[in-house]
């Protein structure tokens, strides 16, 4: 599964020397330009050639990055396709296991070990699968690719960087298909701006070292923003006479004030004085929680509302929570449905981005405003009814 982090990429240029082929055309012509660009970036010609000596493209990485499917699951199907009672009893054992590493992140960076815990679970099983694609065939294959060449191109450099440091092999360093690389799966950039040496070896090993990886992804979430003490997710109840045009991520008030309109905790008690938003994955008669502003944190290192949703669920559930209650919801769209749906919307004149079958933010937010303007409940919940009156 992917587990991309943009905070690197974003606002990184791309290649400033005036011959840097950008992206596309032949794959070897375009190895050289990045070549010649990290000589004029002050890396050594010895050192660049033997880093870039045994890059090849890798088909595999392009299909991977079109098929990304298991997203277009609700958010009750997803939770239930990633946690089992063994995911759950293994992360509570991990926790024990590394107790020490976690007070450690908790004194010094504030995050809770659940939040890394279900990070670590379902990015690679608690280390057991990290990924097999080559890592560097995979950040200039995905750079020479036109789709996204801004967010992967400085990869590329950070690679080289972690390769002058000895922490990085052209050959063997494998990861995901995304260039995201183990235990936590972090991007070049994101491992040099937060790596942490755990285990005090010399080396930030986040293949090989639970210690170095959940400290170092610790940081990244301290880094991101995350607030030392406050929850990020809780789940509610909420009453049928709700504003529905009030929820969703777009839409935020006091946690107090939606006390005030019938939203109650099903657990727990709710954190007043701070801004949240009320999320229904799937509608008014599914699943409803309230979204604290650490929960916006998740999206900077994934930007999948349905992974996000599930990933804060679970570390939930390891610090001790309950299962979440599924409600009733209306029934969903296939994928095809869904893709006719955006596409509607598009020529609605909504930015939807693209036409995936993916119930993305772009299109919840475009949804939840054509309901308000059709007079239907406005959940953002697309359903066959919204589809006819479109």
């Amino acid at each position: 599964m992917r587990f991309f982090s943009p905070i690197a990429a974003l606002g990184l240029a791309f290649g400033s020397t005036a011959t840097a082929q950008q992206c596309g055309g032949s794959f070897s012509g375009f190895v050289n330009g990045m070549k010649q660009e990290a000589m004029a970036q002050g890396h050594a010609p010895a050192t660049v050639d033997q880093f870039f000596a045994p890059v090849q493209q890798d088909p595999a990485v392009i299909k991977a990055d079109r098929r990304q499917g298991v997203f277009q699951k609700n958010f009750t199907e997803f939770a239930r396709h990633l946690i089992s009672a063994n995911r759950l009893n293994t992360g509570r054992a991990k926790a024990k296991q590394h107790a020490s590493v976690f007070k450690r992140i908790e004194r010094d960076y504030g995050i809770n070990r659940g939040v890394l815990l279900a990070f670590w679970a379902f990015e690679t099983d608690f280390g057991g699968f990290q990924g097999d694609f080559n890592t560097l065939n995979a950040l200039v294959t995905l750079a020479h690719d036109c789709r996204r060449p801004h967010l992967f191109r400085p990869q590329v450099f950070a690679a080289l960087e972690l390769f002058e440091h000895g922490d990085f092999s052209p050959t063997r360093t494998t990861g995901a298909w995304a260039g995201e690389i183990g235990m936590v799966q972090m991007l070049p950039q994101d491992i040099l701006d937060n790596g942490v040496d755990g285990d005090g070896d010399g080396h930030v090993r986040l293949k090989t070292s639970a210690p170095d990886a959940l400290m170092s992804g610790g940081k990244m979430l301290s880094h991101l923003g995350w607030r030392k003490g406050e929850p990020w997710l809780q789940e509610i109840s909420v009453p049928a006479g709700l504003d529905w045009s009030k929820t969703g991520l777009r839409h935020s008030m006091k946690a107090s004030e939606w006390a005030k309109l019938g939203v109650k905790p099903r657990h727990g008690k709710i954190t007043g004085n701070l801004p949240a938003s009320v999320i229904l994955p799937q509608g008014r008669h599914g699943p409803a929680f309230l979204a604290y502003p650490n929960f916006r944190v998740y999206f900077n290192w994934n930007q999948s509302f349905t992974y996000v949703l599930t990933a804060a669920y679970f570390a939930n559930r390891i610090e001790g929570g309950p299962v979440f209650t599924p409600g009733n919801p209306d029934p969903g769209l296939s994928g095809p449905d869904m893709k006719r749906l955006q596409q509607k919307l598009t020529a609605q004149g909504y930015d939807v981005g693209k036409i995936d079958g993916i119930l993305g933010s772009g299109t919840r937010a475009a949804v939840q405003d054509m309901q308000q303007k059709l007079g239907l409940p406005a959940d953002a919940w697309p359903t066959k009814e919204l589809l006819a009156k479109l």
